[in-house]
């Protein structure tokens, strides 16, 4: 197992078609890498009690959400993992919860994103091809 500093924690959350990032404000963290068969990642956040009610709401649903993190410092990419809260604990006026879960290949994401798009605007054969290989060198050059 491999243990990294938690620098920042976003909850992404999905609202009437929009995707919003929910920064909290941890006041510790950190993230394990089980380095087992499933490829399992676990996430503590230690946070105020100011987020009480809304992960109490999360652990209780128990619920697959999608998180960005930065581990280690503030300048390294964001990872995206999908997780569910396996443990909730109140310690004075503080919180702690634990997620488990996988990291997202941000690449295939986007890839699958993209060639939805596509097919939705209606794009389809050789066409499909060009578009989708016009819209990858766009991004690139970015």
């Amino acid at each position: 197992m491999k243990t990294f500093k938690l620098i920042s924690l976003d909850i992404v959350e999905e609202k009437n078609d929009d995707i919003t990032q929910r920064r909290i404000k941890l006041q510790d963290g950190l993230i394990i890498n089980r380095e087992d068969d499933h490829g399992r990642w676990v996430i503590e956040a230690f946070v105020d009690e100011y987020y009480d009610e809304f992960f109490q709401m999360m652990y209780d649903n128990n619920e697959e959400i999608m998180v960005q993190v930065k581990i280690t410092t503030q300048s390294n990419r964001p990872a995206t993992f999908l997780v569910k809260p396996i443990d909730f604990n109140r310690i004075g006026n503080r919180i702690n919860i634990i997620f488990m879960g996988t990291i997202v290949d941000r690449q295939q994401e986007y890839i699958e994103k993209t060639l939805k798009q596509l097919l939705d605007e209606g794009y389809q054969g050789d066409e499909l091809l060009e578009e989708f290989k016009r819209r990858g060198a766009e991004s690139n050059s970015r």
